[in-house]
């Protein structure tokens, strides 16, 4: 399926859930408007305040918030989402809702979603993006798994940013067998470009996702840095109207960086040290970078492709409480 006729409005939705949904989305919007397509942007929270700084010409709309919170112990994330669900049951209704509205209303012909359940429409060709045809919740990942493959059942097509065969990213989050849905492998996507520029950094600290746990990093990796001794350059992962910068001895510190600053500070460091999420893990390929995960804790997915890359010996990981320094070492 393509969306084959120029000046077509497509209406792109990506997920609040951290920061990956909606960088991802940044290459296909790009693409969008190389090939002639008007694309309206839909979604809620930090997600919808990083594209509007990305793109702040194209329209945005206001999704309802699933409301996806972390717990403070990753042991508690299933409780936590379970409590949720009536939240996001409500959201995703409302959410079908406001798309059957704004298809009238914005003569929309596309729909490109990105893990938003209630973002389809029967009436006009829908695609639904993600890298997880499997979804990892430990011992209920067989459950889940079959619900969400019933969610994408409802679009057109699925678009899985990974290659098809051997090697790949995902693993079996991205791959199943005899898939009863029309499934394209897209290839991993990436707004990030190589340069070769000079190091100006030893390590890049870059977080994301949602709070407490992200925070909760943020105040660990500031105690553990005290012990390094190369340059560092630190964001924070928090979206603020303006941007703050803030030097502490051989530490830059970033409250965030669009993506134009975040290519270039990549490039000028010499290893990176970030959570397993697989939009910065696609970055990462492309700018062939040395790399230390500490997954979300709680997290499965992050938790099964940092497990997966280490066992093919490509990436170092460590858990979040495990996590020292020193560790860093091991990248080598």
């Amino acid at each position: 399926m393509s969306f084959n006729t120029a000046n077509k409005t497509i209406l792109i939705a990506p997920l609040n859930w951290g920061l990956g949904h909606a960088t991802r989305c940044i290459p296909i919007i790009k693409a969008l408007q190389e090939n002639n397509y008007i694309p309206i942007i839909a979604s809620d929270g930090i997600a919808l305040e990083l594209l509007q700084k990305e793109f702040p010409y194209v329209q945005t709309l206001k999704l309802p918030s699933y409301k996806i919170e972390y717990a403070k112990n990753g042991k508690n994330f299933k409780w936590k989402l379970l409590k949720n669900f009536p939240e996001m049951i409500k959201a995703i209704w409302k959410e079908e809702k406001k798309v059957r509205k704004w298809i009238k209303k914005y003569d929309i012909d596309g729909i490109i979603s990105d893990n938003r359940l209630g973002v389809f429409s029967k009436k006009i060709p829908s695609v639904y993006l993600t890298h997880q045809l499997n979804v990892m919740t430990g011992t209920t990942t067989w459950f889940t798994s079959i619900l969400h493959q019933q969610i994408i059942k409802k679009h057109n097509e699925c678009w899985v940013p990974d290659l098809e065969g051997i090697p790949n990213l995902t693993g079996k989050l991205g791959h199943i067998e005899n898939p009863d849905f029309n499934l394209k492998y897209i290839g991993p996507l990436s707004r990030m470009h190589k340069k070769e520029t000079p190091k100006l950094y030893d390590l890049m600290i870059i977080l994301s996702g949602p709070e407490p746990q992200r925070g909760l990093l943020e105040d660990k990796l500031k105690v553990e840095i005290l012990g390094y001794k190369g340059d560092v350059v630190f964001v924070k992962g928090i979206i603020e109207k303006d941007q703050k910068k803030e030097q502490v001895e051989n530490v830059t510190y970033y409250n965030f960086m669009n993506s134009r600053q975040l290519e270039q500070t990549f490039n000028e460091s010499e290893t990176v040290l970030c959570r397993s999420g697989y939009t910065t893990i696609m970055d990462l390929v492309k700018l062939e970078k040395k790399v230390f995960f500490i997954p979300t804790p709680g997290q499965y997915e992050q938790e099964y492709v940092a497990k997966k890359l280490k066992e093919e010996g490509l990436v170092p990981y460590a858990k979040q409480d495990d996590f020292r320094i020193e560790d860093l070492k091991e990248i080598e």
